[in-house]
């Protein structure tokens, strides 16, 4: 019995359990509401609020100590004074709300402000202006009863867009990121005019963003930041800023670790970081920058993915909307805002109007002569006054109250008798006047609201320019940019592959994130991970590291089936593969032998000599066989017939010629890469050997190769096609100093690749200006503006003979800011550039 009644109460409401339920939803309530998720009225959480209450309240254009800020706003926050601190000096770093004085620390390298007693601060203008009414507050008692409080700031700005939020709560977060001030205002402006908006993050710490799955801050969706990072030269590099989130001493850590772990190589970091984010990076010898800097995106904190989630408090409940609806509501709070603040302005006026209309006829029909007169009392003086005003009672626009008539009699005696009537009239009339531009701008509330984002964006949007570049990032495949941090090992009578067969014979370098591709004497093939050890199969003929959707590295094979004894050749690709699946090259009988295997990475086609046993009854026992005559087919198909006799052995008896065509290459406009994949701009066919030529706008051509993970600067580039060394080039270009246009031809003498050559006159200003790869190319220059436009057309084949790449070359036409040169291209109108 006594068990029973102690379990009933366990799982009572009032016991242990219902206990439990009650206090974690009152917890859970009050971390949502009160601490970590902003309200939408006006952004802030409850202590942010608090702050910026106390500090109105302690203004006086004069900075205060935080150690006081703090001790003021513990009168309504109701925890410690660190929590109140942290929050301050966040608000103050995010320079929007507070002005600041002392050390407040650096979000870019993580530096954390001063002691409280040491930093000071106080409410900016813009603060001032956009986050306080007290007419149009509502208020409530502080936890203790003591103070009255604002339940939300009567904030006429979308200042939770542009600050951003983070927050933690009981079974929910958000995280707002931060958008760019003058972008707010000027989508408010468009939302109350019934226009489209766009909005994308913008961080304090610049960098660049992808905003391709931003989808408007919502749940599920995310951006890419990356810091900006430059070649200094061929053995260096520097990291300009971070991304939003990560401080200088993180992203050094994080190179580090990269390099620890084989990822990247570098000699050393160096933090060169003052008032502008510098950190170089030493590369080690032999490594390319290109390379490096993709290999920093990849596996460090130069690039990192954030997720927004926009959660905010709407009715006391938390709710999870879309940037554009924040945005939208806070454009109504603050239309709505500006409306009552006119209102009251408006009773304010009427106010005024009747108090001075009645001034006005007090003394000019001499109603205060009533104050004379022998009365029996002061009421029925007041009663009198009250009697005397009553014709002119419809020129008024409310009844006069008896306060009113007392306010009356207290004017000073002096002012009866000096009054200036005209002067009450000229107050009417001014009155009047602002009564009527009040009703015109409540008439015209949008116009109003508009007017107002537009002249916050006048006095405050100096200085908040966009600082974080808006593109769309390249994808980086980690495996592609990841060096060779460890050696492959084969024990090919054995049948293993890995890192840790030190003992047996070395195959190749690779990264830990390569995949190893194998096959055996029996023509079984398998593609693994790298890993310690792995089995293959007995005999292993073949190792190397495996790429992808490879269609030029071509497999020349021939082996003999274990069931009919016939010998079969294939020319084949290994693409799409599943890992660790074992693949049959041949038709997968038992004893099938594989007699000859050559991989050939332009699809060369050598010829053999095929050897046959002694003993069979063949004619010719030994036959030279071409792989050119064999098409490429896939990996499962069994290849042709070559000879139904027993094979002693195949020799190679004349390397191949690539039976391919040129690998086409695209320049991607967008990225500024070289691709493979249709993206971009074609430049032709490359064989091996081939090269292509970078001409650029700072005057420096650059003959490299075609390795894809090379980067290039896309608003440089002048000119970039495949290399031809007997073309002639024709260059145009400033000579600043001289204040006049050069012209020069040459050919490209130099043949050293990815070295940078100036072949335009060196000096502060200079710059290409137009550059031709064309035979006879002819060139148009207008000058002038408006009817006072001429043209020129220059066929620079007769007027220029070819030089030598130093040269300076010859004028053409002097420097004006009106002059426009083009190609003169058949069959197009040429665009043409100002400049």
């Amino acid at each position: 019995m006594a068990k029973t009644i102690k379990e009933d109460y366990l799982h009572s409401d009032s016991g242990v359990s219902g206990q439990y339920k009650n206090w974690f939803l009152d917890y859970a309530s009050y971390v949502i509401l009160e601490r970590a998720v902003p309200a939408v009225e006006d952004g802030l959480k409850p202590v942010q609020r608090r702050i910026l209450h106390a500090m109105k309240e302690m203004d006086d254009g004069r900075f205060n100590k935080v150690a006081n800020i703090i001790g003021q706003s513990m009168q309504y926050h109701p925890h410690g004074d660190a929590s109140i601190g942290d929050a301050l000096v966040n608000l103050g770093q995010k320079n929007l709300l507070i002005e600041t004085q002392g050390n407040w620390g650096d979000i870019r390298t993580g530096d954390e402000a001063a002691a409280a007693r040491y930093i000071e601060a106080r409410l900016s203008k813009f603060a001032l202006e956009v986050a306080f009414n007290n007419k149009t507050t509502n208020w409530q008692l502080s936890y203790d009863g003591r103070k009255n409080e604002p339940v939300t700031l009567p904030m006429k700005f979308p200042l939770l867009l542009a600050q951003g939020a983070e927050g933690i709560a009981v079974g929910l977060a958000t995280k707002i990121l931060p958008h760019n001030f003058c972008e707010l205002i000027e989508a408010s402006t468009k939302y109350l005019r019934g226009r489209k908006f766009e909005l994308y993050p913008d961080f304090s710490s610049g960098g660049t963003i992808d905003v391709t799955n931003y989808n408007e801050g919502r749940r599920g969706g995310k951006v890419r930041v990356r810091a900006k990072i430059e070649e200094l030269d061929k053995k260096s590099i520097v990291i300009r800023d971070v991304p939003y989130g990560i401080t200088t001493t993180q992203l050094i850590d994080s190179i580090i670790k990269a390099n620890d772990g084989g990822k990247i190589k570098i000699k050393k970091v160096i933090d060169n970081t003052a008032a502008e984010v510098e950190i170089t990076v030493e590369l080690a010898p032999g490594i390319s920058p290109d390379i490096t800097i993709d290999a920093l995106y990849a596996f460090t904190d130069c690039e990192v993915s954030i997720s927004p989630n926009v959660c905010v408090i709407v009715d006391h409940k938390p709710a999870f909307l879309g940037v554009p609806e924040l945005l939208k509501i806070s454009a109504d709070i603050t239309r709505d805002l500006l409306g009552k603040e006119l209102e009251i302005k408006l009773g304010e006026l009427y106010e005024k109007w009747h108090y001075t209309s009645l001034e006005k006829i007090f003394f000019e029909e001499k109603i205060y002569k009533e104050l004379e007169k022998k009365h029996e009392s002061w009421e029925k003086v007041l009663l009198a006054i009250d009697k005397a005003f009553v014709p002119y009672k419809k020129f008024l626009n409310r009844e006069i109250t008896k306060e009113d008539i007392v306010k009356l009699t207290e004017k000073p005696v002096r002012r009866i008798y000096k009054l200036d009537i005209d002067e009450l009239t000229e107050q009417i009339r001014s009155l009047e006047a602002e009564i009527t531009q009040v009703k015109y701008n409540l008439a015209h509330l949008v116009d109003y609201a508009v007017a107002y984002y537009e002249g916050l964006l006048k006095k405050y949007g100096k200085d908040k320019e966009r600082k974080t570049i808006i593109k769309l990032f390249d994808t980086i495949q980690a495996k592609n940019v990841a060096i060779a941090n460890t050696k492959i090992y084969v024990n090919r009578q054995e049948g293993f592959i890995g890192t840790g067969l030190k003992k047996d014979e070395l195959v190749d370098e690779c990264s830990d994130l390569d995949d190893i591709i194998a096959i055996t004497k029996a023509g079984k093939m398998k593609v693994v991970k790298v890993a310690d050890k792995t089995f293959i199969g007995k005999d292993i003929i073949h190792v190397a590291v495996f790429e992808k959707n490879d269609e030029r590295t071509t497999y020349n094979m021939i082996y003999t089936d274990g069931n009919s004894g016939v010998s079969y050749v294939k020319r084949f690709n290994v693409t799409g593969i599943t890992r660790d699946k074992e693949y049959d090259l041949t038709k997968g009988e038992d004893k099938s032998r594989v007699h000859y295997l050559s991989i050939n990475p332009n699809g060369e086609a050598e010829v053999v000599k095929i050897i046959l046993s002694p003993n069979c009854s063949a004619r010719n026992k030994e036959f030279d066989f071409l792989f050119e005559e064999l098409d490429i087919r896939g990996r499962g198909s069994f290849g042709n017939q070559v000879t139904k006799y027993p094979i002693k052995t195949v020799k190679l008896k004349e390397k191949g010629k690539s039976t391919l065509d040129g690998r086409k290459l695209w320049f991607d406009e967008t990225f500024g890469r070289l691709n493979t994949d249709e993206k971009g701009t074609l430049l032709g066919n490359f064989s091996g050997d081939d090269k292509i030529l970078v001409i650029t706008y700072d005057g420096n051509y650059e003959i490299i190769d075609q390795e894809l993970t090379q980067r290039f600067d896309v608003s440089n580039i002048a000119l970039i096609e495949k290399f031809d060394p007997l073309k002639i080039i024709t260059a145009i270009y400033l000579d600043k100093e001289k204040l006049q246009y050069n012209v020069k031809r040459f050919k490209i003498e130099t043949t050293t690749i990815h070295n940078k050559f100036l072949f335009i006159k060196e000096g502060e200003g200079n710059k290409l200006e137009k550059v031709s790869t064309e035979e006879e190319p002819l060139l148009v220059v207008q000058s002038g503006r408006g009817s006072q436009i001429r043209k020129a057309k220059f066929k620079l084949v007769r007027m220029v003979e070819v030089m030598g790449w130093r040269a300076i070359g010859s004028k053409l036409t002097d420097f004006s800011k009106s002059v426009e040169m083009d190609w003169e291209v058949k069959g197009e109108n040429p665009q043409r550039e100002l400049f």
